[in-house]
């Protein structure tokens, strides 16, 4: 679902918004665009609608995946979840000459409908891309620029549509459906599976498959309509516009699974001059336990303060907030009793989160794994060495 900018792809201006009467020849298609790996949120394809009419010098393409950067408040919106989106028209050459470019599948599926419902459809389509029509509020499973158009063909056809679901597989979730999609985006999938909470590891239904592109297509595919007492398939040719000899692909440099390895390792040797010169390397506890607390924060305020399907999240086991900015004050002798208690506390705390991993009801990201050890490494090691100076000052004051 590709995001571009609203002011160079909305020509609105370029035609009458005055009603326009197709002709017998017009064509309503159902587009699917494949993939395009370089950005996370076109990793899951991208869906519109195509009118063509010769007669009428019309060939649009009607996009449901468009936003406004100049619309207030954008980013804070867009940090909440209640990011307004917008529908536009496009030329369809244009379209499919930049498709083509970033080597994304085009495939078409041409609509069954008689003359007066493609007018229905058509004078829908053309009152939605109206300034004072055009936003809705999206949300990336519930409504989408796929679930438009699912949502716009069945709301124009009420009672009449039948969609092909049996690509539904028993027990499916939301994040194992995009999971499918991710699997060239280590960070953005990463990034996702610590952003999103159990909602998403709910079972999705089978119309809720079609939150993704490609289940829009599976569904048309075996579509019906029903017209005068009759059931007809919808689709009544399916053309592949275009199909690269390469998709795009994304080249990472390290996911996040070997720079945790790599980390772990690495403050594996500090922890071991630590113990051999008896000293503790401060900045490397302030970078962990920030890191981890600072995450925790963000995890607080997506579950608390968006509208995203953030709650219930259980990465909280790992993210714990109070990591920051406690580590900062670890140093202070007037505390080394709090936290030599808080840090060996934390770090069986961490392997009990080990021990259940595989069994909680959100699944944690594996890339964490190597991280949670490195920092149940510091965390003994942390509580050690404030006991142990402890016992100096505990010994010096005896003397």
């Amino acid at each position: 679902m590709r995001f571009v900018f609203l002011g160079l792809l909305i020509f609105l201006s370029s035609f009458s918004q005055a009603q326009i009467k197709l002709s017998e020849d017009a064509e309503i298609v159902v587009v699917t665009i494949g993939p395009y790996q370089g950005e996370p949120w076109s990793a899951f394809g991208h869906n519109g609608f195509r009118v063509i009419d010769p007669a009428n010098q019309i060939d649009w393409f009607y996009d449901y995946g468009l936003y406004d950067f100049n619309q207030e408040n954008f980013f804070l919106n867009f940090a909440k979840g209640l990011l307004k989106y917008k529908v536009g028209v496009r030329e369809w050459k244009r379209v499919y000459n930049i498709q083509r470019y970033y080597k994304r599948y085009i495939k078409l599926q041409y609509l069954n409908l008689n003359l007066q419902e493609k007018q229905e459809l058509f004078n829908f389509l053309q009152e939605n891309v109206k300034p004072e029509n055009a936003e809705y509020l999206y949300h990336y499973v519930y409504d989408n620029c796929a679930t438009k158009i699912r949502d716009v063909v069945d709301d124009n056809f009420p009672g009449r549509i039948t969609f092909d679901l049996s690509y539904k597989e028993e027990g499916k979730t939301f994040r194992q459906l995009m999971d499918d999609y991710l699997g060239q985006q280590e960070w953005g999938d990463f990034g996702i599976d610590i952003g999103l909470g159990m909602p998403v590891d709910q079972e999705a239904t089978a119309e809720e498959y079609m939150f993704l592109p490609p289940y829009i297509h599976k569904a048309f595919a075996g579509a019906t309509i029903e017209r005068d007492g009759e059931t007809v398939p919808l689709v009544k040719e399916a053309v592949d516009a275009f199909i690269p000899e390469e998709e795009s692909t994304l080249s990472v440099w390290i996911g996040p699974f070997n720079l945790f390895v790599i980390l772990f390792f690495i403050v594996g040797l500090i922890t071991h001059r630590n113990l051999k010169y008896g000293k503790r390397t401060k900045w490397i506890d302030s970078l962990l336990f920030g890191f981890a607390g600072f995450v925790g924060w963000w995890v607080v305020y997506l579950w608390f303060g968006t509208e995203h399907m953030s709650t219930n999240n259980l990465d909280i086991l790992w993210a714990i907030p109070f990591h920051f900015p406690l580590i900062f004050f670890s140093g202070k002798m007037n505390y080394r009793n709090f936290f030599k208690i808080y840090f060996k506390v934390t770090a069986y705390w961490y392997c009990g989160l080990l021990l259940v991993w595989g069994f909680l009801l959100q699944p944690i990201h594996e890339a964490l794994v190597p991280f949670v050890l490195t920092m149940v490494l510091r965390s003994f090691y942390i509580s050690y060495d404030l006991r142990k100076k402890n016992i100096k000052v505990s010994d010096n004051g005896k003397a």
